[in-house]
């Protein structure tokens, strides 16, 4: 037991008097468990000050009673408020310490923060005046904006250490600072300025127990969610949507590929956006692969539950553009992860909640030094499966890539910058090979997988020259031949494809198949990109 008896409180409820019991003389409210009214403490009395909403089920792992240890202190989970933006709702978990501190454990684009609430510092900026990507000083020391959101306090449960904020518009600003920590400023009113500061913590090592049974455990793989699927019909073709993810805010028709935007609730009238079918992805969604992830981690079960494929918008200063793939990941106990297949090779990549050290073309994340790469703007073309964020129409997305060396691998820093968010991820290089015999290929599907980095044609440096299978005459006839190839390619209608993805990608490959029996490329139909980003995630 997380939190001793000896301090519980208990009173009956004003409204319908059923007991409510405080585990903590510091908290100043509650909200009873039957009649879901918002009372506060009144001397040896509660006094009803409002009615709670009823909590929008988002089949989170934690629930109340939940007990875990941080930092060598026992807590048990005790109340929460569960807040809501345009792109969906988030839990903060108010976390009751043995030692009487109260915390907040809440999720944090796909990971897990644990955070105190601390004095506002007299030099803290109004949330509202700030934007997403900008540096600002809070309490004497550098912090990055990661979002600026407008949030409605959507129900609230158990025990609570102040009245929840009802029926009020909050803003809300999250910073992250280069030592890994997330702060967060909390604008209740114009008077009321809230501060809160946190780390990254893994669900494993708070060894939590009292999780709910239908979300984590049962008879599912050990990678996958096992709570029971459910199954509304999709708003654009009446087919059932399969939604098994805790925090799923949008999700793909498996029959007429609309993406449907979950964030505000199951019902008819869920928004939707139509996409045209394109080919099944390499690693088919719900395969499970073991990687370590990052690299010297213990090796665990990562399935795929989402598939997106982005393209990199060309500018005045590009003559091609360049094509990628990425997987999501999702592991019970780790959150989300990313695999990442591009043109130079594949990588795993993790959403930071810290922001890297950066100056000029520079970035140190963890004593590893980046240099800035590419600079870019992409719009996600495709996706399929489900999203812990909300997937939207014709957002565009801005990058910096930088890469950088660490423990043998190809190192990557990459920043997403929406005008609502900005985020950070950390990835490393991972062979082809891998990726095919962890996920269980066939060699057919695992021959897809060698491009870029892994794969692609010889190189010619080793078949030029004296007494090699190519002399430079013969050479000199190649080139003359590769400029009439290239003359043609642009009346290839596969051009496009070859470009995007590469003269070795499966998707030039099944363009040329399909423009030798007559149908043509997939490209050029108006409207056959879809127009669609993920915007880097959400918040909590």
């Amino acid at each position: 037991m997380a939190t001793s008896s000896q301090r519980a409180w208990r009173a009956a409820c004003p409204n319908c008097g059923a007991p409510v019991e405080f585990l903590s003389a510091a908290s100043a409210s509650a909200v009873c468990g039957f009649c879901r009214s918002t009372l506060v403490r009144d001397g040896e009395s509660l006094r009803k000050i409002g009615v709670s909403a009823e909590v929008f089920d988002d089949f989170t792992p934690l629930t109340i009673g939940a007990s875990g240890t941080y930092q060598g202190t026992s807590f048990m989970l005790v109340g929460r408020l569960q807040f809501g933006t345009d792109d969906g709702p988030w839990n903060e978990w108010h976390a009751l310490f043995d030692n009487g501190r109260s915390g907040w454990l809440s999720e944090d684009n796909g990971r897990y923060v644990f955070a105190f609430d601390a004095p506002t510092p007299a030099d803290a900026p109004r949330p509202e005046r700030l934007q997403a990507g900008a540096r600002v000083t809070v309490d004497g020391r550098p912090w990055a904006v990661a979002s600026v959101v407008q949030a409605k306090l959507l129900a609230a449960q158990g025990e609570l250490v102040q009245p929840p904020p009802a029926d009020r518009a909050i803003v809300i600003s999250d910073l992250r600072n280069t030592a890994d920590e997330v702060a967060t400023l909390e604008a209740i009113d114009a008077a009321t300025l809230l501060w809160s500061i946190g780390k990254p913590v893994r669900l494993a090592d708070l060894k939590m127990s009292g999780l709910r049974e239908d979300v984590i455990g049962g008879g599912g793989g050990p990678g996958e969610k096992t709570i029971k699927a459910q199954s509304p019909p999709c708003p654009n073709c009446g087919a059932p949507l399969k939604i098994t993810l805790a925090t799923t805010q949008s999700v793909v028709c498996d029959s007429c590929k609309s993406v449907v935007d979950l964030s505000q609730g199951i019902g008819p009238d869920m928004a939707h956006y139509a996409q045209l079918n394109r080919m099944e992805p390499g690693i088919p969604l719900g395969r499970t692969g073991t990687l370590p992830i990052p690299s010297g981690a213990p090796a665990l079960p990562w399935q795929v539950v989402g598939y997106m494929e982005r393209m990199e918008l060309m500018d005045g200063a590009s003559d091609e553009a360049e094509a990628w793939r990425e997987y999501l990941l999702y592991n019970r106990n780790e959150g989300f992860a990313f695999l990442v297949d591009t043109n130079e090779g594949w990588s795993v990549v993790r959403v930071l909640t810290g922001v890297p050290e950066v100056h000029g073309d520079q970035a140190t994340w963890y004593g590893t030094r980046y240099q800035r790469r590419w600079t870019y703007t992409s719009e996600n073309t495709y996706v399929l499966g489900e999203f812990y964020w909300k997937v939207e129409a014709q957002q565009r997305t801005q990058h910096q890539d930088y890469e950088g060396a660490a423990s043998g691998h190809r190192a990557f820093l990459s920043m997403e910058h929406t005008p609502s968010e900005t985020t950070w991820s950390a990835g490393e290089s991972i062979p082809a090979a891998m990726v095919a015999s962890v996920f269980g290929l066939a060699p057919a599907q695992a021959a897809q997988l060698q491009r870029g980095g892994g794969g692609g044609p010889p190189d010619l440096g080793s078949l030029v020259g004296p007494g090699r299978m190519i002399t430079w005459p013969m050479l000199i006839i190649l080139l003359i031949v590769v400029i009439l190839l290239l003359a043609w390619c642009s009346h290839d209608p596969c051009s496009n494809e070859r470009r995007a993805f590469g003269a070795y990608s499966a998707e030039y490959q099944q363009c040329k198949a399909r423009s030798a029996a007559g149908t043509g490329s997939y490209y050029g139909t108006g409207g056959a990109w879809g127009g669609y980003s993920s915007g880097g995630g959400g918040h909590k």
